[in-house]
């Protein structure tokens, strides 16, 4: 049933949408959902920002109109998925390995909304692992330095190099992906401040204070989550 709960949530979100607007395009197999719902509609005069290269592939096959953020730095609303949306729309992005360009649309949004089915809303972050980005160059010293932050926060396994069947799996921007298996983020907010002063580390994958709300798709239809 996942599916038909991210189709009807990135239906939902599509008709937040007005004519004339810049959209940011998530990344991830919720995200397309709303992708195919928007070019369905449409709405005149839209320009679309994606956060990753296959989401541009899909828009531009839908016939919707790609922009940039050095020519639209400015985005009404942004829609894309996450792997879990925790107490106050905290949420883990980044299993699709596009955090970082995600994260910098989201930061130029206006407005932004996670779509979601049931199963990632969480009572607790932590349980899906959190990605981390990093420079390639040096990587194995960054995730040293990256296994010293998490046992401060009590998280005890060391985060690990992201491999797919081609190697090391390298993001948009040639970085690779560190995923760290936490079970539980108690203090997300501190755990973000102490990833990002570590030297090597370009994102990370908690995006806290970002979403204005949360559509979530269930089997009773779709549920509003305010911040």
């Amino acid at each position: 049933m996942s599916d038909h709960q991210k189709r009807i949530a990135g239906e939902a979100a599509a008709e937040r949408v007005e004519a004339g607007m810049v959209v940011g395009l998530g990344t991830g197999s919720t995200a397309a959902w709303f992708v195919k719902a928007l070019a369905a509609r449409g709405l005149a005069g839209l320009r679309c920002v994606p956060t990753s290269e296959a989401t541009a592939d899909l828009a531009r096959e839908l016939g919707l109109t790609l922009s940039s953020l050095e020519d639209s730095p400015r985005i009404d609303l942004t829609v894309d998925g996450a792997d879990e949306i925790g107490p106050g729309l905290a949420l883990i992005k980044g299993g699709g390995a596009a955090l970082l360009r995600e994260k910098l649309v989201w930061e130029a949004s206006e407005r932004c909304i996670v779509i979601a089915d049931a199963a990632k809303v969480v009572k607790t972050l932590g349980a899906f692992a959190l990605p981390i980005e990093v420079v390639a160059f040096g990587h194995k010293t960054t995730g040293n330095r990256i296994a010293d932050v998490l046992l401060d926060h009590d998280i005890q396994m060391p985060a690990r190099v992201r491999v797919a069947d081609r190697g090391l799996v390298r993001t948009d921007g040639g970085n690779l992906i560190y995923d760290a298996a936490c079970k539980a983020i108690h203090e997300p907010a501190r755990l973000a401040d102490d990833l990002k002063l570590i030297t090597g580390v370009v994102e990370h994958g908690l995006f806290l204070d970002l979403a204005d709300e949360a559509i979530v798709g269930t089997d009773a239809g779709v549920e509003v989550i305010g911040p």
